[in-house]
C-alpha cells in the first residue's frame, strides 16, 4: 500500500511506529468492507479507544462541527458529560440506525452488565451515494458487530475500506486515512492520531503538502459532469482524533477544534453541503470518568495528571498535522472504483510524484 510518505512529500512531525491512530496505546480499530456487484460500495469502520477489553471505561472526550449538514449520534450526551464510552462507528448516511443498533447487540453479547440501563453510542456517518445505492438496505447490524469483532491495533489499511469503501474526495477516489504524531511533554512522550473518512473537497480546491494542484489536475473529473446535480465540494468528513496525553474533556473539544485547519492544508473551504464533524478523545486516567471519581484520600487520585492549558499548543500542532496527513493518505492509497449506475471515480494520479513503472 502507498502512502503519502512514499511520494517524498514534505510532511512536517514525527510519526509514530505505524503512522496510525493505533499508535496510541490501546487504541484499536476494525473495517467490514461490502464491495458486490455493481451498486454496493460501502461499509463500517470501528474505532475502540481503549479496545476490547476495556471498552466501557469512559474517555474523556469532546466534539466539534464545522459544518452539521451530517450526523454524528451521541454528541448531547457527550457534551453533557465530557466523557466517550462504547466504539465509535463510521459509516454510510443512511445506515447509521443499524450501526447504531449493532454496537448495542456487540455490548450486550460481550458483557451484559454493561448495557443493563441504557446505551448511546457514537456513529458518525458520510455519503457513499456517488458509487453506492445509498437507499438499499445493505448495512445491517451484524456488519458493524463484525467491525467490532475486527478492530485490532497495529498497521491499518487505508482508501477503499470500511466506511470509507464509497466515498470520494476533491474529486478523486477517497475514504479511509490515519497518521499520527508523537508529542514531547517534558520528560514525557505522548501519541497524537487521526483517522479519517474522507468524502469531501471540490477537485478546483485540492492543495498536496501545500501546492494547489486543482488547475493542473483538473482533467478526468466525472463529478463535474453537468448531470451530475450536487454542488463541487458537497459530501462530508468524519475525523476521531485520539491521545494518550491526560487532556481534560475542554481540552479534547479543543483538539476537535483544530481539525478544520489540518482539512483545510489539503484545501477545503469547507462546503454548506458537507457535514464536518470531529471528535477527539484522550484514554489517560482511566477511571476519572466513572461515577466514583477518587476521593483526594485516595491512593488513585495522585495518579491522576494532566496538561496544564498553557503546554497544549504541541497537541494542537500535532492534531492539525496529522489530519492533513491522514487525508493524503486516504487519497494516496486508493485506486480507481467504478459503482452504481457505471459511475466511475480516478485515483489520484500518482505518477504526478513519481514516474511510472518502465514498460516490460
Amino acid at each position: 500500500m502507498t502512502r503519502a510518505r512514499d511520494l517524498g512529500l514534505a510532511l512536517a512531525g514525527e510519526p509514530g511506529p505505524h503512522n496510525a491512530i493505533t499508535d496510541v496505546p490501546g487504541v484499536e480499530v476494525g473495517y467490514t468492507t461490502l464491495v458486490e456487484g455493481a451498486s454496493v460500495r460501502t461499509g463500517v469502520t470501528a474505532v475502540l479507544p481503549r479496545g476490547h477489553a476495556q471498552f466501557d471505561v469512559p474517555c474523556a472526550a469532546g466534539t466539534f462541527s464545522l459544518n452539521g449538514n451530517g450526523e454524528m449520534t451521541g454528541r448531547a450526551w457527550l457534551a453533557e458529560t465530557g466523557s466517550l464510552t462504547l466504539p465509535v462507528l463510521i459509516t454510510s448516511t443512511h445506515a447509521v440506525g443499524p450501526c447504531h443498533r449493532g454496537v448495542i447487540d456487540w455490548v450486550v453479547r460481550e458483557r451484559p452488565a454493561a448495557a443493563a440501563e441504557w446505551l448511546l453510542p457514537v456513529v458518525a456517518e458520510t455519503w457513499d451515494g456517488y458509487l453506492n445505492d445509498v437507499n438499499a438496505p445493505t448495512i445491517h447490524t451484524g456488519h458493524a458487530v463484525a467491525a467490532i469483532d475486527a478492530a485490532a491495533t497495529g498497521p491499518l489499511a487505508e482508501g477503499s475500506v470500511g466506511g470509507g469503501t464509497g466515498m470520494t474526495c476533491y474529486g478523486f477516489k477517497g475514504g479511509s486515512g490515519t497518521s499520527s504524531r508523537v508529542v514531547a511533554h517534558g520528560p514525557d512522550s505522548y501519541t497524537v492520531g487521526a483517522l479519517v473518512q474522507a468524502n469531501f473537497g471540490s477537485r478546483a480546491e485540492l492543495t498536496v503538502a501545500g501546492e494547489p494542484l486543482g488547475a493542473e489536475l483538473a482533467a478526468d473529473n466525472p463529478m463535474a459532469d453537468p448531470g451530475w446535480l450536487a454542488p463541487a465540494g458537497a459530501g462530508s468528513v468524519i475525523v476521531v482524533v485520539g491521545t494518550d496525553a491526560p487532556l481534560l474533556p475542554g481540552q479534547c473539544t479543543a483538539l476537535a477544534r483544530r481539525v478544520p485547519l489540518g482539512l483545510a492544508r489539503t484545501g477545503t473551504t469547507g462546503s454548506h453541503f458537507s457535514g464536518d464533524l470531529f471528535l477527539a478523545f484522550s484514554t489517560a486516567n482511566a477511571g476519572a470518568l466513572t461515577s466514583h471519581f477518587p476521593r483526594p484520600d485516595d491512593p488513585q487520585y495522585e495518579q491522576l495528571r494532566f496538561v496544564p492549558w498553557g503546554a497544549i499548543d504541541p497537541f494542537f500542532e500535532a492534531a492539525v498535522q496529522t489530519v492533513e496527513e491522514a487525508v493524503l493518505n486516504a487519497l494516496v492509497a486508493n485506486e480507481e472504483m467504478t459503482g452504481y449506475r457505471g459511475r466511475r471515480v480516478p485515483a489520484l494520479p500518482l505518477s504526478r510524484w513519481r514516474p511510472a513503472p518502465p514498460s516490460r
